[in-house]
Parts: structure tokens; C-alpha cells; sequence
């Protein structure tokens, strides 16, 4: 019975350290899917990019300039505004006739005939007529086509010279990297494959730690000593149980704009997928950016945390293996006993799982609060917020490496009778 259960929790533990490769490896790739991806829909090439804006102000201008036409409607307001240019058009003229001939005895003689001969007044009187001549003329379908065009070519012109000197390299980096025609492709790409792999690291997890607890409880069968290979197999499990945890993101954090739409000169304009701020850590990522921080404070608590989530579970460990073998008499030693018997209550391995939890709550409480108050839906403008703060499978993965932990020390101190061995 003991070499079956020996067998079973050997494989069990291959089998463990095979898919806590897996997870690493596909937690980290998809780690930078995510950030990739966070990357293409960020703000800054959405809502705040003028290169955006440009494209849809075009769209719609462009399509106001096709819809352009003289109606019943609007030709007496036309005909107003086109006899009030003409009337300017012939008074402007006049002057100009008089400045030019001012000031020699040739534009004198020219003048006095212009005013023997020509009456402005009567030319004013024209006026209607010359303005029903110019509408009858612009109604013509060759004439709104050449003046919708010339509008066109001075839109294109004004755009053209409307630009936005905004870094770009990120993005041609992820669509060089993706093979995507734009940043629709690179996007649909990314998202599938995040998909795909988000499932297949869900279901590695839950098997990786289904095989631990199933392995932590072989021992449970009997009261018997804990056998050394079972022993050695539940502190190597711990042990993948423990690099998977810490290497893997625990935590998303992201606060975007699902949809922001309203209403611009009849035309619908629509944001989607506005990224505001995303983060995907694990316990090394936080570490490593705390350690490299130009701040003391923030090097002070990167150590502390590495202590607490890294150095002290792997103390633990040596520990109860200490513990275990009696090798010179270690087991009375009061660290041994410590880290072994009393450690669970000052364990920081626990404490940073309610640590992480609790950040989660906190960062997704203040996110879903201070979008409430953005979000928005109205006639004019709808704004519909989401928070994406997510706990990751890492954090399970390091939950469960803490509650076994807590129960190897157990098995440690079981005599096969059930009774607890006096220290």
C-alpha cells in the first residue's frame, strides 16, 4: 500500500511540475497579449487621437457635402444671401472704378463719363434677375458637381494639414509582430487568442491544483507516519505550487470606456473600447518594478514583500524538512520549531493572499465608484464605463500553495496514533 501510494504521488507530482511549466508559459504570453492588446485600445489612439477625429469629421463632412442641394425650401433663403453678395459685389466695384481713377485728368474725363452713363441704381435694380440667372445656374446638376468637388478638394486640402505628431512605434511594433493589415486585424487577432489561452491557463490551474489537494490527501487515509517519499513529494509540490504563484499574474486591473456615442451634425459618432488603465502583475513584476524605483520607501516595501511571499515560505520549507529528518537534532531547535509550529499565525504568505484580495475589492470598488459618475446615457451622449479588475488563476494557484503549507505542518507533527508529538 505505501509503494502504491508512494507511485501515485510521484506521478502526481510530475504531472504537477509538466503543467506549472504550461502555466508559466502561457500566463506569460498571454500576459503580454493583454498588454498589447490594452495597448491598441488605449485612449490616446481612440478619443484623444486627432488622426481619429480627422478621419470621422471627413466622413461626415464629406457626406454633408454630397447631400448639399437647392430645394424649394432653401432657394428663397439662397436667393437673399446671393442678392446681398451682388449688391457688396457691384458697390465694391464702383469704388474701386473711382480709385483708379483718381487722381490723373485721364481718370477724371474716364469718371465723369462712367457717371454720365452708367447709374448704379439701375444696375442694382437688376439685381433679382442676376440672381435668379446665378441659382438657375448652380441647380444644374454639372455645376453642384464641380462645386461639391472644389468643396471636397478644399476639405482634403485643410486635412491634409491637420496632423497629430503622436509615437506610433508601439502599435507598428504589435501589427509588425501580428501580421495585421491594421489596427482592427491586430485586435481581432490578439483578442482571439487571449481567449484561447485564458482557457487553457483556467483549466491547467484547476488541475494543477486539484493534483495537490488530492496529493495532501493520500496521507489523510491512514494515521500513520508520513513516509519520506510522500514527504518529499508534498514539499515539492509546495514548491511548484509556490514558483507557480509568484510568476504569474494574480491580478488584472483595467478601467476602460465600453462605448462612448453622440451626436455630431446628424451623424452618429462612437468610441468603443477605451482603454483608461491596465495592469497585469504577478508578485516578481511588482517586486521588480518597487526594487528599481528611485525611491527608498518603494525599494523598502519591494524587499518586505519578497521577504514575506518568496523568502519566508522557502524558509518554511527547509524547515519542515529539517524538521522531518531530525538531522543533528534540528527539530528542537526553536527556528525549526518556529518556521514549522508556529509559523502559520506569522506567516506572510496568507496574509498577502488577503492582501491581494483586498486590493482587488479596494482598486475595484473605486474604479466601478468614479465611473459611476462618468458614465452617462442621455439623447445627446451615452457613456458606458466597465471595470475589467479581475483576480487571475495565479492567485488561486498561491492560495492554495498557503493552505496546504499550513496543512504539511500537520502531517509533520501527527504521531500514528493521531496524537500531536510533544516538542
Amino acid at each position: 500500500m505505501k509503494t502504491f501510494k508512494t507511485t501515485i504521488s510521484i506521478i502526481i507530482l510530475l504531472v504537477m511540475a509538466v503543467l506549472c511549466q504550461q502555466i508559466i508559459r502561457n500566463a506569460t504570453k498571454n500576459q503580454n497579449n493583454k498588454i498589447e492588446y490594452a495597448e491598441l485600445n488605449h485612449i490616446r489612439y481612440g478619443l484623444l487621437s486627432i488622426d481619429n477625429w480627422k478621419e470621422k469629421m471627413q466622413t461626415i463632412v464629406t457626406d454633408e457635402i454630397d447631400n448639399l442641394d437647392i430645394t424649394k425650401d432653401n432657394e428663397k433663403d439662397l436667393k437673399k444671401t446671393v442678392e446681398k453678395q451682388l449688391i457688396v459685389l457691384i458697390d465694391k466695384i464702383n469704388l474701386q472704378i473711382k480709385k483708379s481713377n483718381k487722381g490723373s485728368f485721364k481718370g477724371a474725363i474716364k469718371q465723369s463719363f462712367v457717371d454720365l452713363f452708367i447709374s448704379m441704381d439701375d444696375i442694382k435694380k437688376g439685381v433679382p434677375m442676376y440672381a435668379d440667372a446665378m441659382i438657375k445656374e448652380m441647380k444644374k446638376p454639372q455645376t453642384q458637381g464641380k462645386v461639391k468637388d472644389m468643396l471636397k478638394d478644399k476639405l482634403n486640402e485643410y486635412i491634409n494639414q491637420t496632423f497629430d505628431q503622436q509615437d506610433m512605434s508601439q502599435v507598428n511594433r504589435i501589427l509588425l509582430k501580428t501580421s495585421a493589415l491594421d489596427i482592427e486585424d491586430a485586435r481581432t487577432k490578439i483578442a482571439t487568442e487571449i481567449a484561447h489561452r485564458y482557457h487553457r491557463i483556467s483549466q491547467e490551474a484547476m488541475a494543477i491544483i486539484s493534483l495537490a489537494i488530492i496529493l495532501f490527501m493520500i496521507p489523510s487515509l491512514d494515521n500513520e507516519n508520513l513516509p519520506a517519499p510522500q514527504y518529499l513529494a508534498m514539499v515539492a509540490a509546495l514548491v511548484v505550487l509556490l514558483i507557480c504563484g509568484v510568476t504569474t499574474p494574480m491580478i488584472d486591473m483595467e478601467a476602460k470606456i465600453s462605448q462612448m456615442t453622440f451626436t455630431l451634425l446628424d451623424h452618429p459618432v462612437t468610441f468603443e473600447n477605451q482603454v483608461l488603465y491596465f495592469q497585469s502583475k504577478s508578485v516578481l513584476d511588482v517586486f521588480w518594478i518597487m526594487i528599481t524605483h528611485h525611491s527608498i520607501q518603494m525599494k523598502f516595501v519591494g524587499i518586505l514583500m519578497v521577504t514575506f511571499s518568496i523568502v519566508f515560505p522557502v524558509c518554511k520549507l527547509l524547515s519542515s524538512a529539517a524538521y522531518y529528518y531530525n538531522f543533528r537534532n534540528l527539530k528542537t531547535n526553536k527556528w525549526i520549531q518556529f518556521f514549522v509550529l508556529h509559523s502559520g499565525k506569522w506567516s506572510m504568505a496568507d496574509v498577502l493572499v488577503v492582501a491581494i484580495f483586498m486590493a482587488f475589492i479596494g482598486f475595484n470598488g473605486i474604479i466601478s465608484s468614479q465611473f459611476g459618475k462618468l458614465g452617462t446615457t442621455s439623447k445627446e451622449l451615452v457613456v458606458l464605463t466597465t471595470n475589467g479588475t479581475s483576480l487571475q488563476p495565479g492567485f488561486y494557484v498561491f492560495l492554495t500553495y498557503a493552505i496546504l503549507a499550513l496543512i504539511l505542518s500537520v502531517y509533520l507533527t501527527r504521531t500514528p496514533h493521531g496524537k500531536k508529538m510533544e516538542v
